[in-house]
Parts: structure tokens; C-alpha cells; sequence
């Protein structure tokens, strides 16, 4: 599918606010994006460089790479409403196939 969501989440380790945003991320995944989504998890204590690459100044952050624009969510990622809206995915989660209306 070309037109997926590709998504980064880096989290520190195995602690329980990185815990949380890996199970809420995953919940908003299955639940909001229906098999439209990449998503990479990037622990920064196992890959430092690529937090650097990305200025990663907090974690978990949460990358929205694909489609533009470029979108952050810092925190556990716990309001789906705020995570959506924060990365512009609002109109890009489950679309009614039988209605051609947009949501505004």
C-alpha cells in the first residue's frame, strides 16, 4: 500500500512511561489506522545516534515521517484525540468507505 502512515516512536529503555507509549501507540495503530501505518519503536540507549540524528530531546517521542508534514508527540501518548490531532493523522484514521464527505 503507498499511501501508509510511517511512524517512529523513540522510547529509553523498558521504563513505564516508554511502556505505555509503546502500548498506546500500538492500541492507536490497530484501532484508528487499520494496517495504513509503519511503525518503528528506537530505543535511545540501543540506538543513540539515531536520536541525535533526529534531535530527540525527550522521549517517548513520536515521529509522523510519512505523510507530510513532519509531525511530533512527546509523552506516553495517552490522549488518541491529541496524538492525532498533534500529527495531523486526524483525516488520515478510518475513512467511511461509503461516504465520500470529509469531517470538518
Amino acid at each position: 500500500m503507498e499511501n501508509k502512515i510511517s511512524l517512529k516512536l523513540y522510547v529509553t529503555g523498558h521504563t513505564p512511561n516508554s511502556e505505555r507509549a509503546v502500548a498506546n501507540m500500538k492500541s492507536i495503530c490497530k484501532n484508528e489506522l487499520e494496517g495504513k501505518y509503519q511503525l518503528t519503536i528506537i530505543d535511545v540507549l540501543e540506538r543513540p545516534q539515531l536520536a541525535e540524528d533526529e534531535k530527540i530531546l525527550a522521549t517517548p517521542t513520536l515521529i509522523k515521517v510519512l505523510p507530510p508534514p513532519l509531525a511530533r508527540v512527546i509523552g506516553d501518548l495517552s490522549n488518541i484525540e491529541k496524538v492525532l490531532v498533534g500529527l495531523s493523522m486526524e483525516d488520515l484514521t478510518k475513512e467511511p468507505k461509503k461516504q465520500g464527505g470529509h469531517r470538518k
